[in-house]
């Protein structure tokens, strides 16, 4: 689902009506595209299975994973295979907690994808619940997955170093001093995280 591209330039163009700056950096490195994940626990444990490691590892681990529990599998698929078994697929052993958490909560009906809370902090702290998945996971889920127009993952070193480019800071600012900055791009801070990583990405001047 995530943020279309449509609320994206409509969220921008917004903030750079009142803002110069940001008008002409917009101008400059362009609109940023959508980042589309489906709703649902698989992507929650895709995000399990690929933290710190390559994109390509991760790729490698979840194709394994796939291949062992079979198309349009189930949490309880996941619950039945032993240790040895995801270790074949390159989960380790703190993977499989995590991951053994995320399912058993779906399976047991305690965490409901289709029925996450509607105001965003209760969401991040229901999602949470699940042992692996700290705030900035649940941040990314729910703007990705959920199209959360607000979302802010200001613990995301990428968008701290585009905020910085931008705003001409003298420092990287931390998470905290970013979530007091990003209060005046609400209620569009998820198409501003966007430009963000996009503006981090691009060259300098």
């Amino acid at each position: 689902m995530g943020i279309s591209a449509e609320e994206i330039r409509r969220g921008l163009d917004e903030l750079a009506s009142k803002d110069a700056r940001l008008a002409s950096e917009l101008q400059r490195v362009g609109y940023p595209e959508p980042r589309l994940r489906d709703t649902g626990y698989k992507t929650l444990l895709r995000t399990i299975v690929g933290q710190q490691v390559s994109v390509a590892a991760a790729t490698s681990m979840w194709n394994k994973l796939e291949a062992e529990l079979g198309d349009g599998f189930t949490p309880s698929c996941l619950l039945e295979r032993d240790f040895d078994t995801l270790r074949a697929c390159g989960l380790s052993r703190q993977k499989q907690g995590y991951a053994r958490s995320l399912c058993e909560l779906v399976a047991a009906g305690e965490i409901d994808f289709d029925g996450l809370p509607e105001g965003d902090e209760d969401a991040i702290e229901e999602l949470t619940r699940i042992k692996g998945i700290g705030r900035w996971s649940a941040e990314i889920y729910l703007m990705f997955a959920e199209g959360r127009a607000d979302m802010w993952p200001a613990g995301d070193l990428a968008v701290q170093e585009g905020v910085k480019r931008l705003l001409d800071l003298p420092e990287r600012p931390k998470e905290r001093e970013l979530r007091e900055i990003g209060e005046q791009w609400r209620p569009y801070r998820g198409a501003m995280a966007l430009f963000s990583w996009r503006y981090y990405d691009a060259p300098a001047l």
